[in-house]
């Protein structure tokens, strides 16, 4: 029987550690793992265009699945291809192990052809990055890669010379159990305590909730009810708390609605749960806050706290709640909730008006009828930028459908390599990527994937043939939009082209069928959609020292756009309101 190679190694580790694919472009560095992939019956190969879209697409699995996913690149300029996605999955707490094929071991620092240094690279995208110079570190690199990936939710990153990778592994190599799940925290017993103290001490307490929140809307409901709190949340944390919440006060951030900003300010005790909320400037500065974080790094780093708490946020509700006294005043959330829904009522009617002539098509309106058509379990990818606004605004979360993005690293040409990960999966689920003309066109060649392995990934196209979000930070800026036009051509014919579906719509009247039609077809398929640039207007109180990166006021209104559903269920919640 042959020896074992350290790439059959090296694939098997992967197999026992759950990979059941690894997304990358060929390259001669790359050689023997990918033939140890074919030989591998537990393994795909994943064949993209461009190694970014392998990182995006490893990415999207690992946060949709919470489980390791892989992809690699080759020596030199390969491998760097991974960076940006790389840089999104372990901003997004996604657990990838990056291949990182690197030039022979006897050429390094020689100035080799296509040398870098992927231990240098990847420090600052990763948690482990680590060079196998040697067989006889296999299997333990390897092992700690996995363990670091799977344990910090982030990415590891090995980087492993060809050579290397076809010699011989170790004979007797020590290979120990892998963990692939992570536990859950509980918070020690003094702050469990001391949360309770300030929670009966408060009169008046706002929930703000992240992606941490998952698995809790049950706890997190609860627990508002308890206490008679309004419950806010991030972009992230929307699919996680928004749908079947009776104390909705809507998204605080750049993207913000509703009242969540006046309920994080107006309130005495301010509970962020689950959340690394990047934007210090929307939270206050005068109100007593707590911190609930599985991950004792985020505690603090966004604002000053009067009480950090390590935990995550099931458990820490299950030992608090049977701590904490009820309370029977609910004026200070009615109160949030009429502001919450007279916020939406002030804005439903912005898409609504003359939908069925307005030319080019409001992209409020593509949103809104997508959400409506779209599967129950649907998985929507989401591009930064106007596209961001949209699915935060329109897309109404159900506890099954699921939304991915660049949330975190705010990269472009996200969506479609995300939908690939995630359509790999299941394919049987619906799989819709709201791509932009800007991202779409970045990464376009891996529509080709889509084609070539027959993923029935359905690309909704909002082609407004701009940078929207870019022309709106100019404009904000009191600066002339400039380099963001571009000339497109009919998408849909370069997807009929590429023997996938593909259709054009540039009248509001002709988009309800096509966008059934598109998710009834049972491959591919892309639409066109011409949308109108000039979606967004700009509030007439935004003041010159507000404008920079959106600043905090434009918080409360600076995309003025409809809601969608999110009204429905705002006057829904309304309703529930005691009366005096």
């Amino acid at each position: 029987m042959a020896k074992q190679t350290v790439a059959e190694q090296y694939v098997d580790i992967l197999v026992r550690a759950g990979v059941r694919r690894m997304y990358g472009v060929v390259g001669d560095s790359l050689n023997p793992v990918v033939d140890a992939i074919r030989r591998n019956a537990a393994i795909d190969w994943i064949q993209v265009r461009h190694e970014e879209t392998a990182a995006f697409a490893a990415g999207a699995e690992a946060q949709l699945t919470g489980s390791l996913a892989a992809c690699a690149g080759s020596c030199g300029p390969g491998h760097v291809h991974l960076l940006n996605g790389l840089y999104d999955a372990h901003r997004s707490m996604a657990p990838v192990i990056a291949l990182a094929s690197h030039i022979p071991s006897s050429e390094i620092g020689t100035s080799y052809f296509q040398e870098t240094h992927p231990e240098r690279l990847f420090q600052e995208c990763s948690d482990y990055c680590e060079m196998i110079s040697n067989p006889q570190q296999m299997p333990r690199v390897l092992q700690t890669a996995v363990q670091h990936a799977i344990g910090r939710s982030g990415v590891s990153v090995v980087a492993l010379p060809g050579d290397i990778a076809a010699r011989p592994a170790p004979e007797r190599a020590e290979e120990h159990a892998l963990v692939t799940s992570r536990p859950t925290v509980r918070p020690g017993d003094a702050e469990i305590d001391r949360l309770a103290r300030m929670v009966n001490e408060a009169q008046r307490v706002t929930l703000f909730c992240g992606r941490g929140c998952a698995g809790a809307h049950d706890e997190v409901m609860a627990f508002a009810e308890l206490v008679k709190a309004p419950v806010g949340h991030a972009l992230r944390g929307k699919e996680w708390i928004q749908y079947d919440n009776p104390y909705d006060v809507g998204m605080s951030g750049l993207l913000g609605y509703g009242a969540a900003y006046e309920a994080t300010h107006e309130c005495d005790l301010l509970i962020l749960l689950g959340t690394d909320f990047p934007y210090g400037a929307f939270l206050p500065d005068d109100v007593r806050t707590v911190q609930v974080d599985v991950r004792a790094e985020h505690l603090g780093r966004r604002s000053k706290l009067d009480l950090a708490v390590w935990g995550d946020v099931r458990e820490t509700l299950g030992c608090l709640t049977p701590k904490v006294r009820p309370k029977t005043d609910r004026r200070f959330l009615d109160r949030m909730l009429k502001k919450h829904a007279d916020a939406l009522e002030g804005v439903v009617k912005a898409y609504t008006r003359r939908v069925d002539k307005h030319i080019p098509i409001h992209p409020e309106y593509v949103a809104s009828v997508l959400d409506e058509e779209a599967a129950d379990d649907a998985i929507f990818t989401v591009d930064t930028g106007m596209c961001n606004v949209w699915a935060a605004r329109y897309l109404s979360p159900n506890g099954r459908r699921r939304v991915i993005g660049s949330f975190t690293h705010g990269s472009m040409a996200n969506a479609l390599p995300q939908a690939i990960g995630a359509q790999f999966l299941d394919r049987r689920r619906q799989v819709v990527s709201m791509s932009g003309d800007g991202g779409f066109t970045m990464l376009m060649g891996d529509f080709l994937t889509l084609v070539q392995y027959d993923l029935p990934v359905k690309v909704i196209l909002f082609n407004n043939s701009a940078l929207g979000m870019v022309e709106l930070e100019m404009l904000v800026s009191g600066l002339p939009a400039h380099g963001t036009g571009y000339h497109n051509p009919d998408f849909a014919q370069i997807a009929r082209a590429a023997g996938a579906y593909g259709e054009r719509v540039e009248k509001p009247k002709q988009l309800r069928s096509a966008l059934r039609a598109a998710l009834r077809h049972k491959g591919p398929a892309l639409l066109d959609i011409v949308t109108d640039p000039n979606a967004l207007s700009i509030p007439p109180k935004i003041k010159a020292e507000m404008v920079t990166g959106f600043a905090l006021s434009a918080s409360k209104m600076v995309l003025e756009g409809g809601v969608g559903r999110m009204v429905q269920m705002a006057r829904s919640n309304l309703r529930n309101v005691p009366r005096p």
